[in-house]
């Protein structure tokens, strides 16, 4: 990371841009502009967005922001390796408890389902043969 943060705080200063201009211009806050090229990934909570920054200003500098993100791939893998196993499930545990916490609700509030009562289902069956016995007898009359 600090690689990573040293050839994009070089390009800045031979392109003779200051952190505010390129705070700027990218809408970035020169905090984390300056923590990038500091290479403190510990100042960062979502990787993904600190990945979406670095590729901007890279692409900003005018740099090849794909070998850029490579290194930082890299740099990501080699420091995600050596987490070991047993934090990884650790944390998996706790987000799948986090998952798991009942809601409490209101009675009013919560839809319940109905049941269909089984006398609505003979009303309908017999609606249904008087309609087929008035319609026989019907064609009956008419023969």
């Amino acid at each position: 990371m600090f690689s990573i943060g040293r050839d994009l705080q070089e390009a800045r200063a031979s392109s003779g841009l200051s952190i505010e201009e390129v705070s700027h211009d990218l809408n970035i806050k020169d905090v984390v502009l300056e923590n990038i090229e500091a290479g403190n990934i510990g100042g960062f909570k979502d990787i993904f967005e600190l990945k979406a920054w670095i590729l901007s200003y890279a692409k900003y500098l005018g740099l090849n922001e794909q070998h850029i993100i490579d290194k930082f791939n890299e740099y990501m893998f080699e420091y995600t390796s050596k987490i070991p196993v047993k934090e990884i499930e650790k944390k998996v545990m706790e987000h799948n408890k986090e998952k798991t916490v009942e809601k409490v609700v209101s009675p009013y509030t919560n839809p319940t389902v109905k049941s269909f009562p089984k006398s609505y289902i003979l009303i309908y069956v017999l609606l249904i043969l008087v309609v087929i016995i008035i319609i026989i007898w019907s064609i009956n009359q008419v023969a």
